[in-house]
This record gives structure tokens, sequence and C-alpha cells, in this order.
């Protein structure tokens, strides 16, 4: 950014030449934003002190040189080390919900968070009912499932002590220790023995699902993830395999298991073709993520 177009740029006028800068930098996008626009909204927005949602309200805005020095620099270490953006700004959007966001744990993306906003998995979520989040990462399921089921009880594990230290950092952010509990283990594992009293209406889990030919040919922002957030194994359903194994013993009489595959849908009806899964519609298509319920899996 040459010095004369550091004089009395609009929000608007900024977030433009962020995003021609991200463009020539040919990265790749898909870590809670779609494109260099998106980002670079995001990138002046954290300038602004403003959640990007917000920024969009003051396009019309003057933007301070300092202001704009920062987003610039911003861009510069986007491109320079191909980290997802999250991880550069400490801060990632899910829903328009803000999650603290390191390199401890996958930044916070899932289809299944649509599902919990627009009210779909309420039918399995009776009131004082009980939730689990596997694999919860850095918590941010979790987290948007007690914020949209005040009254729900929900716990959320994973095998990561790094990933949960970033989820109790999310959930005291949110106000919510007293509604979601958070668990150490492998799977299952984490959990007490299953028993009539404590086991879950609703199961949502966004597994490591990447098969091992995607895996070696993800482009660099992923390979700055942990890769135990991602690799499934050679068809992706190792860890699948494991969840459904176990799931019926922990899953109420009426409950169901919630599963993202991403884009490992055939690679799913072929290891489990006997499960009658409910394929649920979410902004991708209507083949990244699957319910089953409890009675389907015994």
């Amino acid at each position: 950014m040459d010095p004369e177009s550091q004089q009395h740029l609009t929000v608007n006028q900024c977030i433009n030449q962020i995003a021609q800068k991200l463009e020539a930098g040919k990265l790749h996008y898909g870590h809670g934003a779609i494109d260099a626009q998106s980002e670079a909204l995001w990138i002046v927005s954290k300038q602004l002190d403003l959640s990007p949602a917000e920024a969009l309200d003051h396009l019309d805005d003057a933007i301070s040189e300092d202001q704009q020095k920062k987003a610039s620099a911003v861009a510069d270490t986007r491109i320079s080390t191909r980290k997802p953006l999250a991880y550069i700004l400490g801060e990632a959007w899910l829903m328009g919900v803000p999650f603290f966001c390191s390199e401890q744990s996958i930044v916070p993306r899932s289809w299944i968070a649509e599902l919990i906003v627009d009210g779909s998995l309420e039918p399995w979520l009776p009131a004082d009912g009980k939730a689990l989040d596997l694999c919860t990462g850095n918590g941010s399921l979790a987290i948007l499932l007690a914020l949209s089921c005040p009254d729900i009880h929900v716990s959320a594990c994973d095998i990561s002590m790094p990933a949960l230290s970033v989820a109790a950092r999310n959930v005291d952010r949110h106000s919510l220790s007293s509604q979601v509990e958070l668990l150490n283990g492998d799977l299952w594992d984490a959990l007490p023995e299953p028993n009539e009293d404590n086991l879950f209406d609703l199961i949502i889990c966004n597994p490591p699902y990447v098969n091992a030919a995607s895996m070696n040919a993800l482009p660099a922002e992923y390979h700055a993830e942990p890769e135990l957030a991602l690799a499934g194994g050679d068809d992706g359903m190792d860890i699948i395999r494991r969840i459904l194994a176990l799931a019926p013993d922990y899953l109420s009489e009426r409950g169901a298991i919630l599963l993202e595959i991403g884009n490992e849908y055939e690679n799913f009806k072929k290891a489990f073709p006997q499960i009658p899964a409910i394929w649920m519609e979410v902004s991708a298509g209507e083949e990244q993520v699957l319910l089953i319920q409890a009675e389907d899996l015994r």
C-alpha cells in the first residue's frame, strides 16, 4: 500500500485494497471466510474493534492511517505464513458468535453449527435434556448448543488437552461454566460408564474424517492445524467406526447422534451400508451431515 493510498480511505475502500492484496497472494480459504473479500472484511473489522457483521454498517466511515497500516500488516502475515487468519487474529466467528482461537485446536467451523442455530436439532433436545459434543476441539459447537438451548446440560470432550484449554477459555468467555462441562479422554474413555442416569438425548460430533489421500493434498492453511483433529485414516472412517460402535450405549432411548463427514459421503456409505442415516440439509448440500437415531444403531 503506497503512502498516497493511506490518506482518507473509507472502511470499504480499505477492505477492497486488502482484498486485492490477498487475491494476489494466491491463498486458500475456508477457515471462517469463503474468499479474499470476506477475509479482508474480517481483517479490517478487527482493527475497528467490530464484528465483521457490524463493520458492514460502517463502510462509508473514515478509517485511520494507523488502522490501515495494521490491516495491511495482517494481510502481509497471512500471505507470508499461509496460516489461517483466525490464528493470526486469535479469534474466529461462527454463526456470528466470537471464539478465541489458537493453533492448539482447529479453527471453529462446522456445518453442524447451522443446524444448531436454526433449531433443526430441537426435536432431540427435551427441556432439561443432556447433550454431548464429542471431539469438541475449541468448544464452539458445545457453546452454540448451550447458547441456543439454555435449559440443557452440555458435556464436551476431547483427547487433546491443548484443545481443551482453548475450549475452557471460550466457555469462560461466554459465561457458560455452569452449563458446559469439559472432559478429557479418547472418545468414550472421557465419560463415566453409561447408566440410565447419564445417557444423552443428543450427541453431536465433528470428528477427524479426512481420508489419507485428501490429507496429502490439503493446502498449507490446513496443515497449520493439528493433524490429530483432521486425519481419519485411509478411508476417513477410522474414528467414526469407533464412535458408532459404542454410541448406542450412551444414547437415551429416543436419542440420536449427529455426525459431520464433509466430503466423505461415498466412504461413509461403503463403510456403513446397513445404517439408515438421515441426511441433514446444510448450506453445502445434503451429503455432509447425517443423523442416526438410537434405535437404528441397536
